[in-house]
Order: C-alpha cells, then sequence, then structure tokens
C-alpha cells in the first residue's frame, strides 16, 4: 500500500505563518529548503497524516487547517506511526522516521484541545531526518523503501 502528498508546507523562523509549497527540495544537511526546522537532527522534516488529523478534529468537533499542526507535509493513504527506523520514499528522496512529533504547548494556543486530540495513536504525526537528498512535489507517492 502506498500512500500520496496531498501539501508540503515550511516556515522560514520559529513562530512565522506557513508557506504552502507545491515542490521543495531536502538535503541531508539542511533538511527543507527554506525551513526553520531544518538543520535539527532527529526532526528535520516532520510528517502528519490526514487520517490521524482528520482524527483529531473530530475528536474537537470543528474542522481545522492542516497548517495549524506546523508539520511539513500532509499525507493520506499510508499508516506511518510506530514505523521508528524505517525509510519512506517520497518523491525522489528519502526521509527515515526519527520518532512521533509529540504535541507541543504551541497547539493549545491556537486551538484549545487541539494538544490533547493529538495525542493519542500518533495522531500528532512523525518526525523524520532526510536520508537521501532530492524533492518532493504535492501529488507525489510516499512508500517504505524495502
Amino acid at each position: 500500500m502506498s500512500g500520496k502528498v496531498l501539501a508540503i508546507a515550511r516556515r522560514a523562523r520559529t513562530r512565522a505563518p506557513m508557506e504552502l509549497c507545491g515542490t521543495v527540495a531536502a538535503t541531508v544537511e539542511g533538511g527543507i529548503e527554506g525551513d526553520v526546522r531544518g538543520t535539527l537532527k532527529g526532526r528535520q522534516v516532520t510528517l502528519l497524516t490526514k487520517e490521524g488529523w482528520d482524527a483529531a478534529c473530530a475528536e474537537l468537533g470543528t474542522e481545522v487547517p492542516w497548517t495549524t499542526r506546523r508539520a511539513n507535509v500532509l499525507i493520506e493513504g499510508l499508516a506511518v506511526a510506530g514505523e521508528v527506523g524505517r525509510r519512506l520514499r517520497v518523491g525522489n528522496l528519502e526521509l527515515t522516521i526519527t520518532g512521533e512529533t509529540d504535541p507541543c504547548q504551541r497547539m493549545e494556543e491556537q486551538v484549545t484541545g487541539l494538544r490533547a486530540a493529538l495525542a493519542p495513536e500518533w495522531r500528532g504525526g512523525v518526525t523524520c531526518n532526510v536520508a537521501t537528498s532530492g524533492a518532493m512535489a504535492v501529488g507525489d507517492k510516499v512508500d517504505f523503501v524495502g
């Protein structure tokens, strides 16, 4: 089973608005080009599933834009929860899943109850490092490598 990239976003600095992108380059050294968190080893790229986000919104009883989560990539159709250490091919780059994206206080500042709604079942998504430099675009296929 494979997934698909629905949307990509980045931010130039902490607390800056998210910028939607049709395509982005990412490198092993710097993560997503133009994203503030690109050099943070262990979380160069954050990936959110539409299924997890929809479950959190259902729990809140309201629709909230996915960029409120401040993740870099929104995918659908591929379960990534608990897959630490596995590699993903997204476009022509590879990402290694490093952990769960733990919901932080920033989520609560944006929408009351969002932090708790993202906590179960890895709804907040996963953190990744860039394993192989390349590019990804909205519409790209997402698959586990191997």
